[in-house]
Order: structure tokens, then sequence, then C-alpha cells
């Protein structure tokens, strides 16, 4: 839980063409300083010849475009601004050393980092210069920079986001969800399992928990299941009516994140015997659905197949 903020690219209230601009001596004012009255603004004191400036100037753009119009950058080339750096040196910027990144709010230096940083520390930069504005990034746009960063296969950023979210609402349960999966996708299931005994009773049984739940579950018959994998074609090469052997396959295919195979599997067995096992082929595929979550293209498609064979 001491994971800091990740954000969305919803737009808020400032255009889009508004939040990262690049700023001159002439407009430092309006720019920055009585723009900060109304919104924060990040200013990156950067030149074309420093490298670590190469680095860090994407992930502030980034960052503030995720921001939805929160927080503006300002972007300062310190080559084509000798005069405004020399008099902001000589109030006591560390301007000598680029990059160098100023926040203001309210119209007043609020804070500043120098040298390239991760963007999870940029993020929490952010966060404290929102929070100093009396501003807070919504928890719809974090959920979201969460699912996208999750999807980018960013598990620090997603971690980040959904951890975010729990700072201000222990009670919701995509945030939860959404955690627990990122620590699962991980690997670090001990984690996970640690993640959800904190979750509130009150949202123990939402649905976002219950999927969180069962992919923890398949995770650990999955691991077990992998490793027999070879073991499992060869007996259905041999029986093709080893239902059994088809069942563990697909728990093997689950955690190997092939879906579409895993649910062929055990529909397979559904069509071929549906009450097998007292249904666990079905109850199986039941499972994957919830782990995997309603909205999944596979659970849709696999969806439609089962009703296909249920009421054919």
């Amino acid at each position: 839980m001491d994971h800091i903020i990740g954000q969305s690219q919803q737009a808020g209230s400032h255009a889009a063409a508004d939040m990262i601009i690049d700023g001159t001596e002439a407009s430092f004012m309006a720019d920055v300083v009585e723009a900060s009255r109304a919104i924060p603004v990040l200013v990156d004191f950067w030149a074309t010849w420093c490298g670590p400036c190469k680095q860090l100037t994407p992930i502030l753009e980034k960052v503030v475009r995720a921001a939805g119009g929160r927080v503006r950058l300002v972007k300062i080339d310190v080559d084509k601004a000798p005069n405004l750096v020399a008099q902001l040196s000589r109030m006591g910027l560390p301007l000598q050393s680029i990059p160098t990144v100023v926040g203001f709010s309210q119209g007043q230096i609020a804070d500043l980092f120098q040298g390239a940083q991760p963007e999870s520390e940029v993020k929490k930069f952010v966060e404290q210069l929102l929070k100093l504005g009396g501003g807070t990034m919504p928890a719809a746009d974090l959920l979201a920079a969460g699912k996208a960063a999750f999807e980018a296969g960013d598990w620090g950023g997603a971690g980040d986001a959904y951890s975010a979210v729990l700072q201000d609402d222990a009670e919701n349960p995509e945030a939860w969800g959404g955690l627990i999966r990122t620590l699962l996708a991980m690997g670090d299931e001990e984690q996970a399992q640690d993640a959800l005994a904190q979750v509130p009773e009150k949202i123990a049984e939402h649905a976002e928990i219950s999927g969180a739940r069962a992919a923890l579950a398949l995770a650990a018959e999955g691991r077990a299941a992998r490793s027999q994998l070879a073991e499992f074609e060869a007996r259905l090469a041999a029986d093709p009516k080893d239902h059994q052997a088809r069942y563990d396959l697909a728990t093997a295919l689950n955690a190997m994140e092939r879906r579409d195979d895993a649910a062929d599997a055990l529909l397979a067995i559904i069509k071929s015997d549906r009450t097998w096992n007292d249904g666990a082929a079905r109850a199986q595929l039941l499972k994957f659905f919830e782990a995997w979550g309603i909205d999944d293209p596979t659970t849709m498609s696999a969806r439609r197949k089962l009703s296909a064979v249920l009421f054919s």
C-alpha cells in the first residue's frame, strides 16, 4: 500500500494543447507564475545537449498528459533563456545543474527536484503538487490509468494507480481487484494473497474481488498443471475421451495465458459429457470467466459457445 500514483489520459477542463507548452523569457510570468494561480505548473529546465533531460522530458509529458489538464508543463530551454536562468538563480534556484523541475502553485515555488527520475517518482511529485494546490486525481482517472498500465505490462504503474485509489477509498473493489491481479501478474502470489486478506468484508463478494480470488486460485492450480503439460497431451493422444487429462490440460493452458485453447478444452468435455465429474468442466469454465472478467473477449466468445452447447 506504499505505492504512489498513476494517472489516466482522460481530458480535464483544460484543452490538451495547453497542458504542455514551450516557455520563453517573455512568457514566463504569464505561462508559469500567473497560470499557477489556477492550476499547478511544472517547469522543466532543460537543454538540447543534456542527456538526462532527454530521458526525463518524455516521462514528464506522459505524467502531465495523464493528469488530464489538472497540471501544466512548461518546458524552458536554458540556452534560449539566459536572463531568466540568471534571475531565477539569484533567487536561489539551482539551475546550474539540469534537468531541474520546479513546481509552481498559487504563484509561488512549491517544490523542485533535479536529475532524471523514474516515472513513479515523477507521479509522486505531481501528486504532492496537486495536493498543495487543493487538487486530487479522481478515482475514475486512476482506475483507468491502472487498467491501461496493466494491459501494457507496466506492473509498477498499475500498482501505483490502484494503491493511490485505495489511499483515499479503502472500499473500492475495482482498485483492490486490480491491485491483486497486478501482484499476481508480477509473480508475487504471497503478496497477492495478503492483499486479498485485507479486502474489507463489506466488498469481499463484489465481482471484482471474486474475479481476483478466482485468478489466484487458478494460478496455484496452473502452476502444478503446467509441469505436466506433455503428460496430459500424451494421454489425450492415446485416448481422446480422457476427460480428466483434458480438464487438467485446460488448467495448464490457462496458466500459460492460452485462454481460447483452455476454454475450448473444457467446452469439448461439456459437449461430450456435460455431467462428467458432477459438471466439473462447466464449473471450471465459469471460474475461468470469473477470473478473466466479464468483458474479456475470450469470456464473451466462450460464453456464447457454452450457451450453444447447453441449449442445443
